[in-house]
């Protein structure tokens, strides 16, 4: 793992875009194709507005939504299709796929199937994640399933994750917010390529230190980011705090 630490948000999304621009596009040379997971979040504005500013050959890309609330449609202001819609999607409109997660389907099991049988056909190149308050990588909320090799599976959220998203102002309530989730699962993302994680503010900074110094363990699901070679953890000067790493 590499950490890089900026000196604010905006030069967070900047660097961790430069990099995620690069190594797409060392993927479309290799191989004429990419693929990319794209995560959601408040810490994701950033590096979106930079990535969606660059050069790449879109039409060569294929982009695998990270997880979606169940019971929430994408038309919901606070659904994570909703999010990638309005702040990637349409602004690349020339991707060659999109394969979102339908978090209100009918049959969930079908669709975690669906999703299953893409992912498996498909090498990620670049996973675009953060970490949550509570530790969690995806929706995996501590404790994370290690075990599965299912690159989507259905998970129950705890209250703390649930209460950030209310903290974040994504809803007005705990209740509103929904208590399930499709997620990429953890041993799916570090089967990406490469892993970019972008986490600024302060509020994140324990959850910073949890990935880098507790045990790696289902408790503490971001630690397994330390297992990962080819992982670069963007912070900001707030979210470092607890921390060391190579000040820029």
């Amino acid at each position: 793992m590499r950490i890089i630490i900026c000196e604010d948000k905006n030069d967070l999304g900047l660097e961790a875009s430069k990099l995620g621009i690069n190594l797409i596009r060392q993927a479309i040379e290799e191989r004429g194709e990419a693929a990319i997971a794209v995560g959601t979040g408040l810490s994701q504005f950033s590096l979106y507005a930079h990535l969606c500013k660059s050069d790449l050959d879109w039409s060569k890309v294929t982009a695998f939504g990270l997880n979606e609330y169940v019971g929430i449609s994408p038309s919901h202001p606070s659904s994570f299709r909703y999010y990638l819609q309005t702040r990637f999607i349409k602004r690349v409109d020339t991707l060659k796929a999109y394969h979102e997660v339908q978090g209100d389907a009918a049959d969930l099991e079908a669709e975690v199937a669906r999703l299953n049988a893409l992912s498996r056909g498909a090498q990620i190149d670049v996973a675009f994640l953060s970490i949550g308050e509570n530790g969690h990588i995806g929706f995996n909320d501590p404790p994370a399933d290690f075990n599965t090799t299912d690159p989507y599976i259905i998970v129950q959220l705890d209250e703390r994750c649930r209460r950030q998203q209310v903290g974040e102002g994504w809803f007005s309530t705990l209740e509103e917010v929904p208590t399930a989730a499709i997620t990429m699962s953890v041993r799916h993302m570090l089967h990406s390529r490469h892993v970019i994680c972008s986490v600024p503010d302060q509020r994140k900074a324990r959850a910073v230190a949890m990935c880098l110094y507790d045990q790696i363990s289902p408790y503490s699901p971001a630690s397994a980011l330390r297992t990962k070679r080819e992982c670069s953890l963007f912070l900001d000067r707030t979210s470092s705090m607890l921390v060391m790493g190579d000040r820029r």
